[in-house]
This record gives C-alpha cells, sequence and structure tokens, in this order.
C-alpha cells in the first residue's frame, strides 16, 4: 500500500548513506545501549530485531521542557505515533494504527476489559528517566500489545545524598492568569550501606488554554481535561542488596482531577466553528484519574546458574469521567425521571507476578535461554456513580502465560531469535441487565476461556561495523473491549458464553528493516505490515459513544529516522512515518475500507535541530508536519478528510547557578489548527483547536 512517498524517503535514505559519513572515525563510537523491554533481559540493541525507540534521559527532558503530555512527546519522536488529543483521555491515539500496551517499569497499564482510553496519565514525568519503545505487535510481556510496547522506565535511587527542586510556569499572552500553569518538584535520593531509597513529590496546577486565534479551547468535561485540573504525584522507590541479589520496593500514586470551573460550548463541525469553553459550575465530580501502582522485585544474578529476576505488583485505577452540562441519551432512564444527569467510572484492580529466568552460553552452546512464566488477574468494572447503577458488569480475567525465548550467535555478526508464548485466559461475568437506553436487556453470565499458542522468530546479521539488517515475525494476544462489547448489547436472549465478538484478537506482525550507524550518523528504515482475522475497530455513535466492531484488519507502513551530527556542536534528526490501514466493511473476507483517525495516525514527518552554542548554553528546534490524508469506503468514497498541519517548537538550556534555566515556546509560528482527532472524528461537542503559541520557563537544581 505504500506509495510514492515511500520511494521518496528511500532515495534520500540512501543517498545519505552513499555521503562523505563513510568515513566516520569508528573510534568514535560510544558504548551500546542496552534495552530490557524488548526480550526482558538486557540486550544490545545491535541484537534486537525489530524497530525500536530508547528516549533518553537527555531527550526526554528536552520534550518535557516544552510540555508535560507524554502523548506528544511520543508523537515528537515516533512519528507512527498518532498525534495527542491534547486532552486527559487518548481513546484513538495509536501505533503503528494499533493500542500499545503502556507499562511502568514492566508492569501492565493499560486495562484490556474497559479501555477507558486514559492510560497515557498514569504517572508523573518528573519520575521518568526513559522511555522504551517496542514497535510492532509482540507478546513479549503478554496481554494488549497488539501496536507495540510503551515502558515508562522510573528514576533509581543515587548512589550519594542527592536533593532536586524542579519549578515551572507556562502562560499565554491572551491572558496569563486563566492560562498560567504552575508545577514544583521535590525529590531526595541516598544510599545508606546496602540500602538506598528515592521519594519524590510533585504537584501541578493548570489553567485553561488558548488556540491561536486567542479562543479559549473547549474543555472536554466528560472524556477529561488536563486543562482547569489539578494533579499530584507521590514516588517512592527503595531497595537492598546483599551479595549478587536485590530486592526493591516501588509505589506510585498519581491523580489527576479537572476544577469544574470552565463549561463546554460546543461548536459547529458543519459550520467549522470550534468548541470553545465558558466560566461556569458542573454538578457532579470533576473528570479523574487516581492510579495507585506497588512492585516488589527481587533479582538474583546466581540463582542456580542462572539469573532470576520476580516481580509481584498491583494496580488499582479509578478513571472518572465527568457529567455533560446536557442530559446524555446513553444514561437516561424512566425509573430516574427525565433529564437525568449522570456520569461514569471505570475502575480496574490488577495483581500480577512475573518471574524471568536467563542463562547465557547454555550447555557450552553459543545460546540464551529466556523463559518464565506471567500471571495477571484483573478485576473491572464501570459504574454510573450518581445513580449506583452498572453499566459495566464486574468482569473478572485471569490470565496465565508461560514463555520460552532462544538467542543463537554461534554464526559471526549473525543473531538469530525465535519463541513461544502459551496463553491461558478465563473471563467471568455474573448475570446483568443493560442500561434502559440499550432496552434493559438481560444478559447471562459465563466463564468463557481462550488459549492460544504465540510465536516469535527474527534475526539480525551486521553486514558490516556500520550496516545491519533485520527481521522479525511475531504474534500479539489482545481481549477486545469487552466492556464496551457487554454494555453495548441491545438484543435479547444473549449469553456471555456464546457472544463471538468476546472472541480475542489475534495480531500477526512482520517487518523488516536496515540500519546504518557510525560516529557521525545513525539511519535505521523499516517497512512491516499487520493484520488481524477478527480485530477491533473503534466506531462512534451518534450520541458520541464508542462501539467495537469486529472486523478483519490490514495495517502496513513504513518508518524511517537518522540523526546526523554534522559539527561537534550541530546534529540533526529527521523522522518520517507513513501508515495505511483497511477493514473488511461487509463481511466478505476482504479488507476494501480504511481505516479512520481513531484507529490509524497521519502520515508524518518530525525534524529537528540541536545546537551547543557553548559548553553551558544549548537548544532544540523541531518541526511536526502533518500530511493530509483523505479516507474512503470500500465503494470509493471519500467519507472523512483531514486537513493536514505543521507546528514548530523551540527550547533553550543555560547551565548557571548550579542548576539549569529553561526558555521554551510550543508552536512557535501559532499554527491555527483543529486536532487530528477533532477532524478525524468529528462532533459538535468536540470539535477542538490546537494549543496556539506557548510560553514555558523552567528552573532545577540538584545539591
Amino acid at each position: 500500500m505504500i506509495g510514492k512517498e515511500c520511494v521518496a524517503v528511500s532515495a534520500l535514505v540512501v543517498t545519505a548513506f552513499s555521503g562523505n559519513v563513510l568515513a566516520a572515525d569508528a573510534a568514535g563510537t560510544e558504548l551500546e545501549e542496552v534495552m530490557v523491554t524488548s526480550s526482558r533481559i538486557d540486550r544490545p540493541l545491535s541484537t534486537i530485531p525489530n524497530t525500536v525507540t530508547v528516549i533518553s534521559s537527555v531527550e526526554l527532558a528536552q520534550q518535557l521542557a516544552i510540555h508535560n503530555d507524554i502523548s506528544t512527546v511520543l508523537g515528537n519522536l515516533i512519528p507512527s505515533y498518532s498525534p495527542s488529543r491534547q486532552k486527559m483521555t487518548n481513546a484513538g491515539e495509536s501505533l503503528r494504527g494499533r493500542k500499545p500496551l503502556y507499562m511502568i517499569d514492566g508492569i501492565p497499564q493499560s486495562s484490556p476489559l474497559r479501555e477507558g482510553g486514559r492510560d497515557g496519565h498514569i504517572i508523573d514525568s518528573a519520575v521518568l528517566s526513559r522511555v522504551e519503545v517496542l514497535h510492532g505487535a509482540n507478546a513479549i510481556h503478554g496481554l494488549g500489545a497488539s501496536g507495540g510496547i510503551i515502558n515508562l522506565i522510573t528514576k533509581r535511587p543515587s548512589e550519594k545524598f542527592e536533593q532536586n527542586v524542579r519549578v515551572d510556569s507556562t502562560f499565554q499572552t491572551e491572558d496569563v492568569g486563566e492560562s498560567a500553569d504552575y508545577g514544583v518538584t521535590y525529590s531526595l535520593s541516598n544510599r545508606f550501606g546496602n540500602a538506598d531509597v528515592l521519594a519524590s513529590l510533585s504537584y501541578r496546577e493548570s489553567g485553561i488554554s488558548y488556540d491561536a486565534n486567542g479562543d479559549v479551547i473547549g474543555s472536554d468535561n466528560t472524556q477529561g481535561d488536563t486543562m482547569d485540573s489539578r494533579t499530584l504525584n507521590a514516588f517512592l522507590k527503595t531497595g537492598y542488596d546483599w551479595d549478587d541479589q536485590r530486592i526493591e520496593l516501588m509505589l506510585n500514586r498519581y491523580d489527576i482531577e479537572g476544577n469544574n470551573d470552565w463549561i463546554s460550548v460546543p461548536g459547529s463541525v458543519a459550520n467549522g466553528v470550534p468548541s470553545s469553553a465558558v466560566k461556569g459550575y458542573i454538578a457532579g465530580e470533576g473528570a479523574r484519574n487516581r492510579v495507585t501502582n506497588l512492585a516488589l522485585t527481587y533479582t538474583n544474578e546466581v540463582f542456580l546458574g542462572q539469573n532470576l529476576k520476580a516481580q509481584l505488583f498491583s494496580q488499582d485505577l479509578e478513571a472518572t469521567y465527568g457529567a455533560e452540562a446536557t442530559p446524555l441519551d446513553t444514561f437516561q432512564d424512566p425509573a430516574y425521571g427525565p433529564n437525568l444527569i449522570d456520569q461514569s467510572q471505570n475502575n480496574s484492580e490488577k495483581q500480577g507476578l512475573k518471574v524471568t529466568l536467563s542463562k547465557r552460553d547454555v550447555a557450552g552452546v553459543p545460546v540464551t535461554l529466556v523463559y518464565g512464566f506471567d500471571v495477571l488477574i484483573d478485576e473491572t468494572w464501570q459504574e454510573l456513580i450518581q445513580t449506583g447503577r452498572s453499566w459495566v458488569p464486574k468482569s473478572r480475567y485471569e490470565n496465565y502465560a508461560p514463555f520460552l525465548q532462544l538467542d543463537y550467535t554461534g554464526i559471526d555478526r549473525l543473531t538469530v531469535t525465535g519463541g513461544v508464548r502459551y496463553e491461558k485466559a478465563k473471563l467471568e461475568v455474573d448475570d446483568f441487565t443493560t442500561l434502559a437506553s440499550a432496552g434493559s436487556r438481560f444478559v447471562r453470565g459465563g466463564e468463557p476461556d481462550f488459549s492460544e499458542t504465540l510465536h516469535n522468530i527474527g534475526a539480525t546479521y551486521r553486514l558490516t561495523d556500520a550496516w545491519r539488517v533485520f527481521a522479525n515475525r511475531a504474534e500479539a494476544f489482545s481481549m477486545p473491549d469487552v466492556g464496551r462489547v457487554l454494555r453495548g448489547i441491545n438484543v435479547p436472549n444473549q449469553s456471555v458464553e456464546s457472544f463471538l465478538d468476546l472472541k480475542p484478537v489475534l495480531t500477526r506482525n512482520a517487518e523488516v528493516g536496515l540500519e546504518f550507524k557510525n560516529a557521525i550518523l545513525d539511519a535505521q528504515v523499516a517497512y512491516f505490515r499487520s493484520n488481524s482475522d477478527l480485530g477491533q475497530r473503534l466506531q462512534r455513535g451518534n450520541d458520541g459513544i464508542y462501539t467495537v466492531q469486529r472486523e478483519k484488519t490490514e495495517i502496513d507502513g513504513f518508518e524511517f529516522r537518522t540523526s546526523w551530527r554534522a559539527t561537534d556542536a550541530d546534529t540533526f534528526g529527521v523522522r518520517y512515518a507513513q501508515t495505511e490501514g483497511r477493514f473488511d466493511s461487509n463481511a466478505d473476507g476482504r479488507v476494501d475500507s480504511d481505516l479512520g483517525g481513531a484507529n490509524i495516525a497521519p502520515d508524518r514527518v518530525n525534524v529537528s535541530w540541536d545546537r551547543a552554542w557553548t559548553p553551558s548554553i544549548t537548544s532544540r528546534l523541531q518541526v511536526n508536519h502533518l500530511l493530509d490524508r483523505d479516507f474512503e469506503n470500500r465503494a470509493g468514497v471519500t467519507i472523512n478528510e483531514f486537513d493536514g498541519y505543521t507546528t514548530v517548537d523551540l527550547s533553550a538550556d543555560l547551565a548557571a547557578f548550579g542548576g539549569t534555566f529553561t526558555a521554551a515556546v510550543q508552536n512557535l509560528t501559532n499554527e491555527d489548527y483543529f486536532t487530528y482527532y477533532s477532524q478525524t472524528s468529528p462532533i459538535d461537542v468536540r470539535y477542538f483547536k490546537g494549543i496556539g503559541r506557548t510560553f514555558r520557563v523552567l528552573y532545577q537544581v540538584g545539591f
């Protein structure tokens, strides 16, 4: 499906590779970076047969100096990730056209039974040290990674006593007071003999945002908004080392809640009028994300001649959705009278165990063995908190998965990896009755179970010290959005045991890539294809509520990235992604219609320039360009259009007084645009403009 743009960019790659960079001094090569997400043990990036992105602490700090939104960070550095909605919800944001699995230090955060679109706001970015992204469907960490894995790695305790204070403020000139965003973070870290500890506390008060025309951007009162909100994050990591062993405890409590001080004013899609907001009061609770993560990790480097890592974890998520200012048809029930105002809350409680053992050079053969098992128990339900009604019944999901992975390095310059994972899952749902708006349908509960054996195989070969090729094929196992499926049943005599839409999603992914790396140029190009015989596609109804359509889907795409160290002071970067996806709209076994914007990202190119002006002054200029896209049905008729746009960000750091001052401008050119999601899923109440020119100042000091 990839067209002329792919050919053009491929030609650019060949041209760049054939230039004078081949004369680079190999002696300048740094120690190779490693990644743990791809195989659950540390592996050099050059031995991983997948497209991976490691967002380092430096890159992460650069992006967070401009904005706090993790989704925006991902979009700026990973073009195949959907543009951020710039809201509390990240529903519709995808990686390679499918939903990624979010993790914190390997702990799954996504809720497979009721995907509420809140896993982009689960932890404060101030406690992150880096982000590891594994592109494409895989089952390395279990359920849900049909688009890939986004692993948020938290900071580790320091070796000596350290304190750190960070203060920042964001504002727009339209109204400095109303737009003001204030944040402060304090952290303390130290080692006491064999023990260490890191504690951090962050608080943020966010104001309202304005578009490029100086108008207030619409507030998403129901799905949730980061505007007009308060955020509190408490983080603790402590550990104890002895011999070759370590035990570590991590606790994070994240709470973001809307203030309910602004009321959304619907726009008009037909007339091109954006949504807005006015000051006022909304009854009920503000939209909120309250997440508690707890993990206990034990490692032993000499366990029966192997390396052992065992992680016991829990996650408790409460995702509250705000009340609409006007009654929502879905929530109406004659028993409560006319014009009922209600609001829903997703609840998800997870407990799990991840055990990984590894051994290198098994029986003297150049083979690394990685094996273990995972256990996940997830209880999820969705309730209407003003009336105490159940919208999605409590569902209990139990998943048990042993796995085995082998890496063979017996042939010079070649690494071959392959593995198998067996997924055994059971879903328990009691009898329930749907809402009155769905016909008050009684649904008989049940305990459907599923099992699937998933395979992966890949190889990477170093053609020369600078050139590498890689290829892989992998499968992923995930559940459809069970909550959306169950709550939408509107016909009689249905049973959970036999309901077709509850069948799991099996996604198959294949890719091939070429990489070049020396002291001056680092570049990679990859082509991927994924398909699901029974996938899931989000489709919005007239009431704004999405339903899950189970259809065959096929997605393919092209990714390119390069970083060129032009001088000792200047580094230029280019990232490009083109993705196309289609689904089977008439159940004839052939894909025939384009996937919409709620399911797939636009084609995009990101360009950046980093410069060190002096040892104490650095800057970054980045351009993010989204290309136009048309969406066609099976008859070839365009049913939706996306008008692309370009944003420019600028930031500069000054090292002074023992700390670092940062000044940044988001949307430097004050581009006027409707967000990607608003254009591709148009609805009057959520027809949002993007954020206009925004200024940010930050100071951080360690002592």
